[in-house]
C-alpha cells in the first residue's frame, strides 16, 4: 500500500515521502496515529501545502531545541545510589532517574529522549546523549555517587 508520511518515522522515511508499506502496518499503526495517510492524487496535492507548514514548525522547534542544548551544555546531574562491594550499584541508573533530576533543575525533558548506550551500574562520571530534535543532540554529564 502506498502512503504519504505526515511525520518522520524512524527506519521508514521523512515527512512528505511516498512509501510502500504492508497493508496492516498502514491501517493499524501509521494511519490511526496520524503518522501517514493514503497516497491518492488529491492527497498528493494537499501534501504540498502541508510541507510548508511542517518546515516552518520544524525550524521553530529546531531553534528551541538549540537553546535548550546550549543550557544543557553547562548542566551536570548528580545521582546518589546505594553501592555494594567494588563500587557496583544495587540496581542501575535509568533514564527516568536522569529525567527527574533534570526536572528538578528546571528542564522539561521526556525520559524517552535520553539515550543510554548501556545501563549505568557503577560509580563515576558518564556522558549521556539527549535527543532534543532530529538534528539536535545534547551531551549531559551524569555523576553517580554513593549514598551513605
Amino acid at each position: 500500500m502506498k502512503i504519504i508520511l505526515r511525520e518522520n518515522v524512524e527506519h521508514l522515511g521523512a515527512v512528505g515521502e511516498i512509501v510502500n508499506v504492508r497493508d496492516g502496518y498502514a491501517r493499524n499503526f501509521l494511519i490511526p496515529r496520524g503518522l501517514a495517510y493514503y497516497a491518492s492524487p488529491k492527497a498528493i496535492r494537499v501534501l504540498d501545502g502541508e510541507k510548508k507548514h511542517y518546515e516552518a514548525r520544524m525550524s521553530k522547534l529546531k531553534t528551541e531545541a538549540e537553546l535548550i542544548a546550549a543550557r544543557l551544555a553547562d548542566t551536570q546531574v548528580s545521582i546518589a545510589m546505594q553501592v555494594g562491594e567494588e563500587g557496583r550499584l544495587f540496581g542501575s541508573v535509568t533514564n527516568q532517574m536522569i529525567a527527574q533530576e533534570l526536572t528538578d533543575k528546571g528542564f522539561t525533558i521526556d525520559r524517552r529522549t535520553i539515550v543510554l548506550d548501556e545501563p549505568i551500574r557503577s560509580i563515576g562520571e558518564f556522558e549521556v546523549i539527549i535527543k532534543l530534535h532530529a538534528e539536535v543532540h545534547a551531551p549531559l554529564k551524569v555523576w553517580v555517587t554513593s549514598a551513605a
